[in-house]
């Protein structure tokens, strides 16, 4: 018999439990079950003021946050747009059928200040680590290193020369985004300071101008690629453990190689000086491949599987780097100029066999 959906008034008053219609096998019961957040509100206190109207609640931010990054819910507006039609993640996130959900533009602010203020996330992050390591999820004796660019969310026409002076609106009428760029550039000690959108200095180093700086983030990097139209973007770098691929750490920074090496230098120690997991052996691809990184790693007994950068081809004006010859007997290479190549540092040397991946050891050049 065909049936039809009867429509009237409604009834004045429902009972309704939210916990009975999420299902027992979901995944936010699974994540709920083993998520401690009664941490929050003590570490948190000191980044609230005790006068004013009651803001909204940390742990509820987070919750919705995990939501976005569990079910890549890319945008907070979508997120809180999402949270407010599906019962599953209303459940998860502790809120009635009824509760308001907050405004998406509470996030950013909240992420740039009190979250990283306090580091809330990072301890939420680390706390799932730790759990992972409980549950021997973890090896502990092999890492793989990567990175993975992040298009930057900005206007990619609103861009200017890195080489070209850049009249930066003043502190109090510029972005939040803006402003952090020029207290960098300010600390770094660039003599250009807020005028210029490159030249400042990493890891005491000089580095050329960004070929491109994005009037509205200008710490994205301009990224070109063959065959990609050009576009802004950042690196979020990842230190993997390579018995289940669990994430041991998470950096977001500039798409840049040297910082690349640096950050995984950050997260090698840390996860050292967190959880006790001093690797022996670590992955990466190419860009990973420097003499700096490989040393380092060498100097700490963990085996770089790095291919290393070859500039065997790289000219060496006015000679190229085949046509120095090495007298055996004084133990030095000599230009075909008569002159001797003095020592410029520590070299690595790669060695390979048939039955396993290449191996790095530190060697001394001339």
């Amino acid at each position: 018999m065909l049936g039809r959906q009867e429509s009237g008034q409604g009834q004045f008053f429902y009972s309704f439990d939210l916990d009975k219609v999420v299902p027992p096998d979901h995944l936010v019961r699974q994540i709920d079950g083993l998520l401690d957040l009664s941490w929050v509100h003590n570490e948190l206190a000191p980044f609230y003021s005790h006068t004013g109207r009651p803001s909204i609640d940390p742990v509820l931010m987070i919750r919705m946050l995990i939501v976005g990054y569990v079910f890549a819910l890319r945008s907070e507006r979508r997120l809180c747009a999402e949270v407010q039609v599906n019962l599953a993640y209303r459940w998860f996130c502790k809120l009635g059928i009824e509760d308001k959900i907050p405004d998406h533009s509470v996030f950013c602010r909240a992420r740039r200040e009190r979250f990283r203020e306090s580091d809330a996330l990072r301890r939420v992050f680390e706390g799932v680590v730790a759990m992972c390591i409980s549950a021997g999820l973890v090896g502990g004796e092999a890492f793989s290193i990567d990175a993975s660019l992040i298009k930057a969310d900005v206007d990619k026409t609103k861009r200017l020369p890195g080489d070209q002076p850049i009249a930066w609106p003043k502190a109090e009428a510029a972005s939040h985004a803006v402003r952090e760029y020029i207290a960098a550039l300010d600390a770094s000690g660039d003599e250009n300071g807020g005028e210029h959108g490159g030249g400042s200095n990493e890891g005491g180093h000089r580095r050329k101008p960004p070929k491109e700086v994005s009037l509205t983030d200008p710490q994205a990097t301009w990224v070109t690629r063959p065959g990609v139209d050009p576009f802004f973007a950042y690196d979020a770098n990842y230190l993997i453990d390579n018995k289940a691929g669990i994430i041991h750490d998470a950096v977001g920074t500039r798409a840049n190689r040297a910082v690349e090496i640096a950050v995984a230098q950050t997260m090698v120690d840390r996860v050292g000086r967190r959880f006790d997991l001093r690797p022996q052996r670590l992955a990466g691809d190419t860009a990973y491949g420097a003499v700096r990184l490989l040393k380092w790693l060498v100097d700490r007994n963990i085996t770089p599987h790095v291919p290393v950068w070859d500039k065997s081809a790289r000219p060496m004006a006015p000679f190229s780097r085949a046509d120095f010859a090495f007298d055996r007997e004084r133990n030095v290479y000599v230009c075909p100029g008569g002159a001797e190549l003095t020592s410029t540092g520590i070299s690595i040397k790669v060695t390979s066999s048939a039955t396993g991946p290449a191996k790095a050891t530190a060697r001394a050049v001339h």
